[in-house]
């Protein structure tokens, strides 16, 4: 044998292995129960920042597609595209509702983590109708909204008129050219939408007539994914046929988006 070999006498007795005080044993457990938290509540906090979150449907503006008191998966990492349905950030002037109660302690630690809806009155959700660079017009002499002069089928999402009759795209008149880094957004519901055509005379120091109708691409918080609760009316957000983009980028490529707005809209564009 060696004479380095390590030799163990079996028969020896183990020492007992030690045994922590009740108490340190419990600060212990909580330690590690606070690192976890605070693991949990950055990562939900990155989540809510970066990758998305969820809103609740404060007004009809949307209906059918959204009701009141839905809940709407918002994903912030795609790029904007037609046809999406979109949460921004007031512009300036649109909203005029009261305020959303103010939840308790408890209430807003689970809406940061994302458990509950962000209820904010200072947010506002539409579809995206226009671009930058894109003319939008209402309407056509069959009564159609139009893109880049392509005609809209918008019976998919529109909210149905008085009497169950089918809905029209829009009693205001307006033809818009989207300045660059704005959107055109309007309300499936639009008897019942303050949308981009409700500001299209709106006056605001600093800003041309009308500027204040054309979102900051800024200001948009992402595009709903999903309806998650209720659950009778849960379902997957997507985007119209009728804006593929296949057929309505084909004028826009060839039309650099203006730095303003060009606005063509009778006095009767309000809401």
């Amino acid at each position: 044998m060696a004479d380095d070999a390590l030799v163990v006498d079996e028969g020896a007795e183990r020492p007992e292995p030690r045994q922590l005080p009740v108490g340190q044993h419990v600060l212990g457990v909580l330690r590690e129960l606070l690192g976890v938290l605070v693991g949990a509540l950055l990562v939900a906090a990155l989540l809510r920042a970066f990758v998305g979150q969820m809103f609740l449907i404060p007004s009809r503006s949307m209906e059918e597609t959204l009701r009141v008191e839905d809940r709407v998966a918002v994903e912030k990492l795609g790029r904007l595209q037609r046809g999406e349905v979109v949460v921004f950030e007031n512009p300036g002037g649109w909203l005029s509702g009261p305020a959303a109660p103010e939840r308790g302690v408890l209430g807003q630690a689970l809406q940061f983590v994302g458990v509950l809806p962000d209820p904010s009155t200072e947010h506002l959700i539409k579809r995206l109708v226009g671009l930058p660079g894109d003319r939008v017009e209402c309407c056509d002499p069959d009564g159609r909204l139009r893109v880049n002069g392509q005609p809209l089928d918008e019976t998919a999402y529109l909210a149905p008129g008085g009497g169950g009759v089918r809905a029209q795209p829009s009693s205001l008149t307006f033809d818009v050219v989207v300045p660059k880094d704005r959107i055109f957004v309007l309300g499936d519901n639009r008897e019942h939408s303050r949308d981009s055509r409700c500001h299209l005379n709106d006056v605001r120091a600093g800003l041309v007539k009308g500027d204040n109708a054309f979102v900051p691409v800024d200001l948009v918080v992402g595009r709903g994914v999903a309806v998650v609760w209720p659950v009778d009316h849960a379902r997957v957000l997507r985007i119209p046929a009728t804006f593929d983009p296949a057929r309505l980028d084909r004028k826009a490529a060839a039309r650099a988006a203006p730095l303003t707005p060009t606005i063509h809209a009778g006095p009767e564009a309000t809401c």
